[in-house]
């Protein structure tokens, strides 16, 4: 392993390594690797949409989601996020951010041609979807008619690192290139052979240890890197309680049907417990209510008893 390399997959460390206006030749080119458009359809250049201000409020624990979002010169606005977490609901959470992008690119009142095509790409550090593909593409096609699109307005993919890892890696392939660099198993070896291949990647290493050494920087990963191990913490105690629980439950009945019913009501409890635990510890830092009930699925009502 590379020591003291930082996880490129950390969404603030991805975000200021792809979503920012200095650093928009990297964009590119990993967004050419993901869309693979034909030659004469390339992105030669985008509008990096750099927020900083959000950026400073998810950090500190109030609202929203690290995104990387830019538009094309032909008025195409790409959406770009790093999942590490796993999401149960992440093709409605998907749905929902696409919508909200796709109706937020035209004024009120303005000719529904001027909706922009909207692209939403979600890498994912985790296995979601029941296929063996390591990337796939969604558009609206017709049900009886495969081959019939009604509009290519809407773009969905979907990266499974876990997939991409476990295959055989074509170090010709841009894309394979560009996961190869984002995985933090990478070795030594690996990406100086990437880096002598491919000049961008290469930037992209120089930039990540420079960012690695601003201490601000540092300061806002390693906070990002802390929440996430709080989470799972939580997650993984809650359903621990929640199976003793079950399996108590179960011996009581005396039965080996009343035992597996238990353990089985022990691990809904314990999903439950753990979801009002993270609850809890969102309400804490002061997040956004409308985020905790996206994210732990509990309503406000049950928010508000936890208060």
């Amino acid at each position: 392993m590379i020591a003291q390399r930082l996880k490129p997959k950390n969404d603030f460390l991805f975000k200021r390594l792809f979503g920012e206006t200095e650093s928009k030749n990297l964009l590119i080119s990993l967004l050419n690797a993901i869309l693979h458009p034909a030659d004469d359809k390339k992105i030669i250049d985008v509008t990096v949409i750099d927020n900083k201000e959000l950026v400073k409020e998810v950090i500190d624990g109030k609202s929203g989601r690290l995104d990387v979002r830019c538009e094309t010169e032909d008025n195409e606005q790409i959406d770009l996020e790093v999942q590490i977490e796993r999401d149960h609901a992440m093709d409605k959470r998907t749905l929902f951010y696409l919508s909200k992008l796709f109706v937020g690119s035209i004024k009120e009142g303005h000719d529904y041609d001027l909706l922009k095509k909207t692209i939403t790409i979600n890498i994912l550090d985790f296995n979601y979807l029941p296929l063996d593909h390591f990337h796939n593409t969604f558009h609206l096609y017709d049900d009886g008619n495969k081959e019939f699109m009604l509009t290519d307005i809407f773009e969905i993919h979907f990266l499974e690192c876990l997939k991409f890892r476990a295959m055989q890696h074509d170090l010709n392939n841009p894309l394979h290139r560009w996961l190869l660099f984002l995985d933090e198993k990478v070795t030594e070896q690996q990406l100086e052979e990437l880096m002598t291949m491919d000049s961008t990647i290469k930037t992209a290493e120089e930039r990540l240890q420079r960012l690695s050494c601003d201490e601000e920087t540092l300061r806002l990963y390693e906070a990002r890197e802390e929440a996430f191990i709080e989470y799972n913490s939580g997650m993984s105690a809650a359903r621990r309680a929640g199976l003793r629980e079950g399996i108590e439950i179960g011996e009581k009945n005396g039965e080996k049907k009343g035992i597996q019913k238990g353990i089985q009501q022990g691990k809904q409890d314990g999903k439950a417990e753990g979801k009002q635990e993270v609850a809890r510890n969102m309400l804490a830092l002061g997040l956004d209510i409308e985020a905790i009930v996206k994210c732990t699925g509990l309503t406000i009502d049950e928010l508000d008893k936890l208060k």
